[in-house]
C-alpha cells in the first residue's frame, strides 16, 4: 500500500470515527445526558479535524506539482468526509433542539 492510499484510509477511518462520535452523542442527549453528549460532539469535531487535515495534506501535495490519483477509493473516502461532516452538523442542531425542548419541559 502507498502512502497515497494510507492517507486515503486515514480519512476514511477518522471520518467514520467522528460520525460514530456525533451519532452516539445524540443518542445520549435523548437519554437528556447533554454534558457527556457535549463531549462526544468535542470528540466528533476532532475526528473530523483529523480528516481534513489529511484531506488539506492532499490537496496541498496536488497543488504544488504531486498529482494525485483520482480513484474509487478517493471518491469513497471524500464521501466519508462529506457525510460525516453533514451528519455531525445536523446532529449538533439536534441536540441543541433536545436541550431546547428539555429546558420548556423543566419551566412547565
Amino acid at each position: 500500500m502507498n502512502n497515497q492510499e494510507m492517507d486515503i484510509f486515514k480519512i476514511i477511518s477518522a471520518a467514520g470515527d467522528s460520525r460514530g462520535s456525533a451519532f452516539e452523542a445524540l443518542r445520549l442527549a435523548r437519554k437528556g445526558k447533554f454534558t457527556e453528549a457535549e463531549a462526544k460532539m468535542q470528540e466528533a469535531k476532532e475526528k473530523s479535524i483529523d480528516a481534513h487535515d489529511v484531506q488539506t495534506k492532499l490537496i496541498t501535495s496536488e497543488i504544488n506539482g504531486d498529482k494525485t490519483e483520482t480513484s474509487l477509493l478517493m471518491v469513497h473516502a471524500q464521501d466519508h468526509l462529506m457525510t460525516s461532516i453533514l451528519a455531525r452538523d445536523l446532529i449538533e442542531e439536534m441536540i441543541g433542539m433536545l436541550k431546547e425542548q428539555s429546558t420548556a419541559a423543566a419551566l412547565q
